[in-house]
């Protein structure tokens, strides 16, 4: 019957993607992409402060000459009042101001241009460290590597048997009924169920009697009305 044949075709299949789930888990691929994930966080890592040093050493030249302009100001205006010392108190109070104005601001740049080099100076030390982290994360990444590929190779032989089996079982299998199968897969696994008592043995929803009758009939595929899984009875219950 066909429906023994789908069942015997399921235990292989299900086989399979058992198998196959244990290698996405294997404990040598997570660490590698443990690894993989952590040397792309550092690359990232590096890009974002290469772009903050590039935007701090854009903003110290501009700044430094910012700074020779206003020094260069201050130089002038003082030679101005050596040269023509101001007349009245009010004039001695404007001249004294504006030079002030420029002395702050001198200031300010200068407090400033520290900051950056002292952020730069972080920076510069977030890359030496991030470089010996990545390099050492690197050395060990290269060595799994080559231990995870003799383990890959040996599991993609087995599973490639597995697929083989399960090629072969199918050719048993109707087409229709196959199709059916590998619909119901996509929401529920495995995609059939025992019949155990009056219940589907996916899901445990207790069956109508008039589905019972038809599936110990053997006449039509029974579907569970909850679950959608093919209802199957051996054929030696």
């Amino acid at each position: 019957m066909q429906l023994d044949l789908l069942w015997k075709f399921m235990q292989v299949d299900i086989e399979a993607d058992k198998f196959e789930a244990e290698m996405r888990q294997a404990p040598t691929r997570l660490k590698l992409l443990k690894q993989r994930d952590f040397l792309l966080e550092q690359q990232g890592n590096m890009k974002r402060i290469e772009a903050e040093v590039a935007t701090m050493a854009d903003r110290l030249d501009a700044i430094e000459d910012e700074a020779k302009r206003l020094s260069a100001l201050l130089d002038k205006e003082q030679k101005e009042l050596e040269e023509a010392p101001p007349q009245g108190q009010e004039e001695v109070d404007k001249a004294i101001a504006s030079m002030q104005k420029l002395v702050d601001s001198l200031t300010r740049y200068e407090q400033e241009l520290q900051k950056i080099r002292k952020d730069s100076d972080a920076r510069d030390r977030q890359q030496k460290e991030i470089r010996v982290r990545a390099a050492k994360t690197k050395a060990e990444y290269d060595q799994l590597k080559k231990v995870y590929d003799v383990e890959f190779k040996a599991d993609s032989q087995k599973l490639k048997a597995l697929r083989d089996k399960t090629e072969q079982a199918s050719r048993s299998v109707e087409a229709k009924l196959l199709e059916r199968y590998r619909a119901i897969k996509q929401h529920s696994t495995p995609p059939m169920a025992l019949l155990v008592g009056d219940q589907c043995g996916g899901c445990h929803m207790t069956l109508p009697s008039v589905m019972l009758r038809d599936i110990q009939s053997g006449e039509k595929i029974v579907e569970c009305d909850n679950c959608g899984r093919i209802i199957y009875v051996p054929v030696d219950a």
